[in-house]
């Protein structure tokens, strides 16, 4: 199945793995490359170092195009997308910051960048610094979907841009691909269903949760980590997403983030408070949220973790190959095109 994304990435299909923090590991990363898809290494968690480790560990694995994603506002990002650039990786996808001086770079060696965008704002400000496609994430995603479903962002983004466009949220099927194909996108990113397969490091009594819940089982609020999030609905995800965080707490939390990530204490706790008081809560909560994240993905602990999910987990009840993952949803997007009135 061919579209501008697949001719402008110069992959086979339609299909992207989105960078997911502790489960967009190199293994699914490579995975979802081998199958004819893009995939996209989570760097969030990792240092240079270990990000140029899984880059190194990538090519071991696949010699198709992949990509690494970064997101901007997070303490390291800047650090692994230069990484990335130094390593010339194929594909740079950027969310929540300024990308212009990556579009430039990676422009330069052949490289290409995916912006994430939320609103129609987002999309034309990413169109004019050069950017070569859209991840446009809907409301129904896993983590930061935007304030509108994918069923009418999709379009209202397709009006004001000519690129290429990854729709986000809400995407699992082939029936869901035909949805996106014909709303205007030109390729699908599946996250919560990529994150069920047997090459996701997900655990599995997290799989097995996934399995039982419905469409319905989420939380999406912006108590979690600072920002609107989608969850999945349990126990620790309630009282997580309760009340957002005080200023004594934040900065009691960023003082172990900042120690954890090589930061000057003093720059980022007390400049934060007297300046920026926002920014120190937004940075705080963040910290908490990785580490609750990584507990639910990598020990299957939903007593302290929390796991990103999206609503399309009420359509998922099998963990599959990524390859058998991928020829099911091609079958399933040539039945349903079959089936669509003359």
């Amino acid at each position: 199945m061919h579209t501008r994304f697949t001719e402008t990435f110069g992959i086979e299909l339609p299909l992207l793995c989105p960078g997911m923090s502790y489960i967009a590991t190199p293994e699914l990363v490579a995975a979802t490359c081998n199958a004819g898809g893009l995939g996209i290494l989570a760097t969030g968690p990792l240092s240079p170092e270990q990000t140029r480790s899984a880059i190194a560990r990538i090519r071991s694995l696949t010699d198709k195009p992949f990509g690494i994603g970064c997101t901007l506002m997070m303490p390291g990002a800047k650090e692994n997308a230069e990484i990335a650039l130094a390593e010339k990786v194929p594909v740079i996808n950027f969310s929540l910051g300024k990308g212009d001086w990556i579009v430039k770079r990676a422009h330069a060696y052949g490289g290409k960048v995916i912006a994430t965008v939320v609103t129609e704002k987002h999309a034309i400000s990413a169109e004019k610094i050069g950017v070569d496609a859209l991840l446009v994430t809907g409301h129904e995603a896993a983590a930061h979907g935007g304030e509108v479903t994918s069923l009418v962002l999709i379009p209202a983004i397709r009006k004001v841009s000519s690129l290429p466009i990854i729709a986000a949220g809400g995407f699992g099927t082939g029936q869901g691909l035909i949805a996106a194909l014909a709303l205007g996108a030109d390729a699908i990113a599946m996250g919560s269903r990529l994150a069920m397969t047997q090459e996701s490091p997900v655990h599995t009594t997290t799989k097995d949760m996934i399995r039982e819940r419905s469409v319905s089982d989420t939380i999406y609020s912006r108590n979690f980590d600072g920002l609107w999030c989608r969850v999945m609905d349990s126990p620790t995800a309630r009282k997580a997403t309760r009340k957002p965080l005080s200023l004594l707490t934040a900065a009691w939390r960023a003082i172990g983030l900042a120690k954890k990530t090589n930061m000057p204490v003093a720059k980022v706790v007390i400049g934060g408070i007297l300046s920026q008081p926002q920014n120190l809560r937004q940075l705080a909560q963040f910290g908490a949220a990785t580490e609750s994240i990584r507990l639910a993905i990598e020990d299957g602990d939903h007593q302290r973790g929390v796991q990103l999910i999206g609503q399309v987990q009420g359509l998922i009840n099998d963990t599959p190959s990524v390859a058998q993952l991928f020829s099911r949803i091609l079958a399933e997007a040539r039945a349903t095109r079959d089936k669509l009135p003359g």
